[in-house]
């Protein structure tokens, strides 16, 4: 009688985990293909398929052992400061997600959309810093009233979760490291991407620092990285049309890539436009799209960035 309940309670089980699967493949919209939304005046980024330093290391600064060897790390977030300066998360691994570079740690990289032609760099992190760990997913950037900018970067040493502080030396192109933050509720944002459920929240923040939901967005894909447009407020979404291809990846079948635009979303009809979209032949995996001066950054979950002027 034992026996039999136990094997019972193991059918019970499976069907449960095969109801789950099947819920969650479809959440994921293996099916669902891309029609081209080509943006004139594009280029793949020069320096984030393959970054290094390009300063000689001081006693103060640890340094990239090795290049990447033109293997391609991603750009899985993007944030671009009001004077141009744009800040990249790159080398993002996940036991779930496919990487060109497996071996490399993740680095911080910075681009000045100031320049005619734009490079992206790697800024140097101060010594003590345990970049063999370094894996971040996702970036934010704060400036105080003495004009000192600060980077958070939520970084998953080991698969966990913390929030690294930089102060970013500009003088230097450097990077010091001031605190790891380790705690199990980590702050939300006034607009949080719930990536399975396709849908974009809307939170009204108080001034005790709570938080009281306006309204749900529900779009037809996996919406990754939000980011606002300064100049006109609207929201910007990296996304996944079939995030399947993410996890179980063919060269030959890649992921594509997509960008939304949404405006006035506080409305009761915002209007939701496509800004770009590939099938994978020229960005894969697209999560995170940024904008400053009519200069737009596309990033990439594992693959490449891309830089479009408007």
């Amino acid at each position: 009688m034992g026996r039999l309940l136990a094997l019972s309670l193991l059918g019970i089980a499976l069907a449960l985990l095969g109801e789950r699967f099947l819920a969650l493949r479809n959440r994921l919209k293996a099916s669902r293909e891309v029609e081209s939304v080509d943006l004139p005046n594009c280029h793949l980024i020069k320096g984030i398929g393959l970054y290094s330093l390009s300063c000689v290391a001081t006693e103060f600064y640890v340094t990239r052992a090795q290049e990447l060897a033109g293997e391609e790390a991603g750009a899985e977030d993007i944030d671009i400061l009001p004077n141009g300066l744009a800040f990249f998360s790159v080398g993002l691994k996940c036991p779930s997600l496919h990487s060109f570079a497996p071996d490399k740690p993740g680095g911080i990289l910075m681009m000045d959309l100031n320049e005619e032609n734009p490079r992206a760099l790697e800024l140097r992190i101060s010594r003590g810093f345990n970049l063999a760990l370094f894996n971040p997913h996702g970036i934010s950037t704060f400036i105080d009233s003495d004009d000192t900018v600060y980077l958070f970067v939520v970084n998953h040493p080991e698969f966990k979760n913390t929030v690294e502080i930089f102060k970013f030396e500009e003088e230097e192109n450097s990077l010091l490291h001031l605190k790891t933050i380790k705690h199990e509720l980590l702050p939300r944002f006034i607009y949080v991407a719930d990536i399975l459920a396709h849908e974009i929240h809307v939170l009204e923040k108080h001034p005790n620092m709570n938080l009281t939901q306006l309204k749900v967005l529900k779009l037809d894909t996996l919406v990754d990285n939000l980011s606002i447009d300064p100049s006109s407020g609207d929201v910007l979404v990296g996304c996944h049309p079939n995030g399947q291809k993410l996890f179980v990846y063919d060269p030959k079948n890649p992921p594509s890539s997509e960008v939304l635009r949404i405006q006035n979303i506080l409305s009761e009809k915002p209007t939701v436009t496509t800004v770009y979209a590939n099938n994978g032949s020229v960005l894969q995996g697209s999560s995170v799209a940024s904008v400053y001066d009519k200069k737009l950054l596309i990033g990439t979950l594992y693959h490449r960035a891309l830089y479009c002027e408007l």
